[in-house]
């Protein structure tokens, strides 16, 4: 039997370490490792900061990524990710992914998002790989973030969830992370449930050694008797931030004992810190640490935070979750009490939910699960076997092999059959 030769186009790889990178990259590497011949397509690393890491941004460049053949191609990477700039993003980067050359794989995965660069791949694949089983692969559901956070007009909504609704409908499978989205996707876009396939995101952390919490709380300046709340992760619109900072207001002005760290990047950073800057917070923010600074510091948390602005309810499940429940620290989830995220943390009975945009809940739900150590224990062994359980990446990854599999295979036969078909 030959090789699989998979082609996978993705927006973020990495060296990128948050967001949908970690997955795009361990796929490629998991399926190279179970012999396939794999080639990622992607950009250079920009996210979240939204500016091109020192080093790349050459027209094309190609690299070798745990056994995976990477092509970056240059696209433009807007400054401040506002709706209109963020899809030309994606429209450049698409065209330049239409162009190049794709030789002949024996299936296409294409991540979404970004949709726009998806849908422009997936028009390039029906002219010229009509045959080629074709994959989307839905880390985000992209029409309902922009409805969800307000970022487009009615048209403009409209228009992107056309796009979606094709893309999702032309594929061969569609491919979701969480069960919510396949009912989703099949209800809203009307995708046939036989086509549609869920398979987990997993922690991309390796597994974290133990950590003396209280030396690294001493590195950082926390004290004993604080309650430390950390957010890890993007800084973007849907996060909804301000809220946090304003929780620490709140903490700050009532002469509470807890501090609440903002760890990574995004494209809200700036207006954050001049929120911090504007009044006394006990907020404060963290540049990206590496792996194994990011394990120690969510292992030395007392609480880790979800925050999601107030109507984000069903557009993703927030990858920062796999993480947290690794950790083994209890998890608040300031967010739609109906929404997948509040779901996820029901199921794993990992932590506790309050309203997304209430600064004062966000505080005293901070307290409340802080005051009993037991609980707050028990919570996080709940998230670390849910973890270990159901959110293994050897078992995500044999699905995608065995989907990937079982597709070409019905292609093959299906065109050996009728061989003039197009």
């Amino acid at each position: 039997m030959q090789p699989l030769r998979t082609l996978v186009f993705g927006l973020n790889f990495p060296p990128e370490a948050t967001g949908i990178s970690p997955y795009t990259g361990g796929l490629a590497s998991g399926l190279a490792e179970r012999g396939h011949h794999v080639r990622s397509v992607v950009a250079h690393p920009h996210y979240p900061a939204w500016k091109i890491s020192q080093g790349y941004g050459q027209w094309s460049r190609r690299e070798n990524h745990g056994g995976v053949a990477v092509e970056r191609l240059r696209h433009y990477v807007p400054r401040k990710p506002s709706p209109l700039p963020r899809a030309l993003s994606e429209v450049t980067f698409g065209l330049r992914q239409m162009l190049i050359r794709w030789g002949r794989p024996t299936s296409i995965i294409a991540v979404s998002p970004a949709l726009l660069s998806s849908a422009l791949v997936r028009l390039r694949a029906l002219a010229t790989h009509r045959r080629t089983p074709f994959v989307v692969w839905v880390q985000d559901l992209y029409g309902l973030g922009v409805l969800e956070t307000g970022q487009g007009s009615g048209l403009a909504a409209r228009a992107i969830l056309a796009v979606e609704r094709w893309l999702l409908k032309s594929a061969t499978t569609v491919v979701v992370i969480h069960d919510r989205f396949a009912d989703r996707v099949h209800e809203d876009f009307g995708v046939p449930r036989e086509r549609i396939a869920v398979v987990r995101n997993w922690s991309h952390l390796p597994p974290l050694p133990p950590v003396d919490a209280a030396a690294v709380r001493r590195a950082y300046g926390w004290a004993s008797d604080e309650v430390i709340v950390v957010h890890a992760g993007n800084m973007g619109v849907k996060q909804g931030l301000r809220h946090v900072v304003e929780a620490g207001r709140l903490a700050k002005v009532r002469g509470e004992r807890v501090r609440f760290i903002l760890v990574g990047d995004g494209s809200q950073r700036e207006e954050l810190l001049e929120q911090i800057q504007d009044s006394p917070t006990t907020t404060e923010l963290m540049a990206p640490l590496d792996d194994r600074s990011f394990g120690d510091v969510l292992q030395a948390a007392d609480i880790l935070l979800v925050n999601e602005l107030p109507g984000v309810a069903e557009m993703a499940v927030p990858s920062k979750l796999t993480s947290y429940f690794a950790s083994g620290r209890p998890v608040l989830a300031a967010t739609d009490a109906a929404g997948i995220t509040a779901q996820e943390i029901a199921m794993a009975e990992a932590g506790t939910t309050v309203p997304a945009g209430d600064a004062e809940a966000i505080l005293d739900g901070a307290k409340r699960l802080a005051s009993s150590g037991e609980e707050s224990a028990r919570l996080g062994a709940n998230g670390r076997r849910y973890k270990e359980h159901l959110l293994g990446e050897t078992f995500a990854i044999n699905q995608f092999d065995s989907l990937l599999a079982d597709l070409t295979a019905a292609a093959a036969k299906k065109h050996s059959a009728h061989p003039r078909s197009s």
